[in-house]
Protein backbone atom coordinates (compact mmCIF):
# COMPACT_ATOMS: atom_id res chain seq x y z
CA UNK A 1 0.00 0.00 0.00
CA UNK A 2 1.39 3.39 -0.91
CA UNK A 3 1.73 6.31 1.49
CA UNK A 4 -1.21 8.24 0.08
CA UNK A 5 -3.59 5.28 0.41
CA UNK A 6 -2.35 4.57 3.95
CA UNK A 7 -2.98 8.21 4.91
CA UNK A 8 -6.46 8.13 3.35
CA UNK A 9 -7.39 4.92 5.15
CA UNK A 10 -5.99 6.27 8.42
CA UNK A 11 -8.20 9.37 8.21
CA UNK A 12 -11.25 7.28 7.41
CA UNK A 13 -10.49 4.91 10.29
CA UNK A 14 -10.14 7.71 12.85
CA UNK A 15 -13.37 9.28 11.58
CA UNK A 16 -15.28 6.01 11.84
CA UNK A 17 -13.87 5.40 15.32
CA UNK A 18 -14.86 8.90 16.46
CA UNK A 19 -18.43 8.25 15.28
CA UNK A 20 -18.47 4.92 17.11
CA UNK A 21 -19.11 3.13 13.81
CA UNK A 22 -17.74 -0.30 14.73
CA UNK A 23 -18.86 -1.92 11.46
CA UNK A 24 -16.97 0.67 9.43
CA UNK A 25 -13.91 0.37 11.69
CA UNK A 26 -13.88 -3.40 11.12
CA UNK A 27 -14.28 -2.97 7.37
CA UNK A 28 -11.46 -0.43 7.19
CA UNK A 29 -9.16 -2.70 9.20
CA UNK A 30 -9.94 -5.54 6.77
CA UNK A 31 -9.10 -3.15 3.92
CA UNK A 32 -5.64 -2.58 5.33
CA UNK A 33 -6.06 0.53 7.47
CA UNK A 34 -3.32 0.46 10.10
CA UNK A 35 -4.63 -0.21 13.62
CA UNK A 36 -2.26 2.43 15.00
CA UNK A 37 -3.66 5.01 12.58
CA UNK A 38 -3.72 8.69 13.45
CA UNK A 39 -5.39 11.53 11.58
CA UNK A 40 -3.58 14.66 10.40
CA UNK A 41 -4.06 16.22 13.86
CA UNK A 42 -2.44 13.26 15.60
CA UNK A 43 -5.58 11.73 17.11
CA UNK A 44 -5.37 7.94 17.05
CA UNK A 45 -8.22 5.68 16.05
CA UNK A 46 -8.06 3.88 19.40
CA UNK A 47 -8.34 7.12 21.37
CA UNK A 48 -11.24 8.28 19.19
CA UNK A 49 -13.09 4.99 19.70
CA UNK A 50 -12.44 5.08 23.46
CA UNK A 51 -13.75 8.63 23.84
CA UNK A 52 -16.79 7.72 21.74
CA UNK A 53 -17.47 4.76 24.03
CA UNK A 54 -17.31 2.37 21.09
CA UNK A 55 -16.26 -0.78 22.95
CA UNK A 56 -16.57 -3.05 19.92
CA UNK A 57 -14.38 -0.75 17.82
CA UNK A 58 -11.89 -0.55 20.71
CA UNK A 59 -11.74 -4.36 20.80
CA UNK A 60 -11.30 -4.61 17.04
CA UNK A 61 -8.50 -2.04 17.04
CA UNK A 62 -6.72 -3.81 19.89
CA UNK A 63 -7.10 -7.19 18.16
CA UNK A 64 -5.58 -5.66 15.03
CA UNK A 65 -2.52 -4.51 16.97
CA UNK A 66 -3.23 -1.02 18.33
CA UNK A 67 -1.15 -0.25 21.43
CA UNK A 68 -3.59 0.15 24.35
CA UNK A 69 -1.29 2.64 26.10
CA UNK A 70 -0.15 4.75 23.15
CA UNK A 71 -1.06 8.39 23.78
CA UNK A 72 -3.03 10.18 21.12
CA UNK A 73 -1.28 13.24 19.76
CA UNK A 74 -4.10 15.73 19.27
CA UNK A 75 -4.04 18.98 21.24
CA UNK A 76 -6.54 17.76 23.86
CA UNK A 77 -5.86 14.04 23.60
CA UNK A 78 -4.23 11.63 26.00
CA UNK A 79 -4.28 7.90 26.58
CA UNK A 80 -7.25 5.83 25.42
CA UNK A 81 -7.97 4.57 28.94
CA UNK A 82 -7.95 8.09 30.39
CA UNK A 83 -10.26 9.27 27.61
CA UNK A 84 -12.77 6.47 28.15
CA UNK A 85 -12.61 6.92 31.93
CA UNK A 86 -13.12 10.69 31.74
CA UNK A 87 -16.36 10.19 29.81
CA UNK A 88 -17.52 7.26 31.93
CA UNK A 89 -17.57 4.72 29.11
CA UNK A 90 -17.42 1.59 31.26
CA UNK A 91 -17.64 -0.88 28.36
CA UNK A 92 -14.76 0.84 26.54
CA UNK A 93 -12.75 0.89 29.78
CA UNK A 94 -13.39 -2.84 30.21
CA UNK A 95 -12.30 -3.52 26.61
CA UNK A 96 -9.12 -1.50 27.06
CA UNK A 97 -8.27 -3.25 30.32
CA UNK A 98 -8.91 -6.65 28.70
CA UNK A 99 -6.60 -5.55 25.88
CA UNK A 100 -3.75 -4.80 28.28
CA UNK A 101 -4.14 -1.08 29.04
CA UNK A 102 -2.25 -0.05 32.17
CA UNK A 103 -4.71 1.31 34.77
CA UNK A 104 -1.89 3.19 36.54
CA UNK A 105 -0.62 5.03 33.44
CA UNK A 106 -0.95 8.76 33.90
CA UNK A 107 -1.32 11.18 31.02
CA UNK A 108 1.18 13.89 30.08
CA UNK A 109 4.31 11.79 30.46
CA UNK A 110 3.31 10.65 33.93
CA UNK A 111 2.50 14.13 35.24
CA UNK A 112 -1.23 14.17 34.49
CA UNK A 113 -4.27 12.44 35.95
CA UNK A 114 -4.63 8.68 36.13
CA UNK A 115 -7.63 6.93 34.61
CA UNK A 116 -9.14 6.51 38.08
CA UNK A 117 -8.73 10.21 38.82
CA UNK A 118 -10.56 11.03 35.57
CA UNK A 119 -13.39 8.64 36.45
CA UNK A 120 -13.74 10.10 39.94
CA UNK A 121 -13.68 13.69 38.65
CA UNK A 122 -16.58 12.84 36.37
CA UNK A 123 -18.54 10.97 39.02
CA UNK A 124 -18.43 7.74 37.00
CA UNK A 125 -18.85 5.12 39.72
CA UNK A 126 -18.97 2.03 37.46
CA UNK A 127 -15.88 3.13 35.57
CA UNK A 128 -14.05 3.82 38.85
CA UNK A 129 -15.05 0.36 40.13
CA UNK A 130 -13.60 -1.30 37.02
CA UNK A 131 -10.36 0.63 37.36
CA UNK A 132 -9.99 -0.16 41.06
CA UNK A 133 -10.59 -3.85 40.36
CA UNK A 134 -7.90 -3.77 37.64
CA UNK A 135 -5.13 -2.99 40.10
CA UNK A 136 -2.91 -0.06 41.00
CA UNK A 137 -4.71 3.23 40.46
CA UNK A 138 -1.78 5.54 40.06
CA UNK A 139 -3.43 8.01 42.43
Amino acid sequence: MNRRERKRLSGLLVGAAARGDASRVAALLRSGAPAAAADSGGTTALYAAAVAGAARAVGDLLAAGADPDAPSGGPTDGTPLCGAAAWGHAAAVAALLAGGADPALREDDGEGPSPLEWALRGGHAETARLLRAAGPSGS
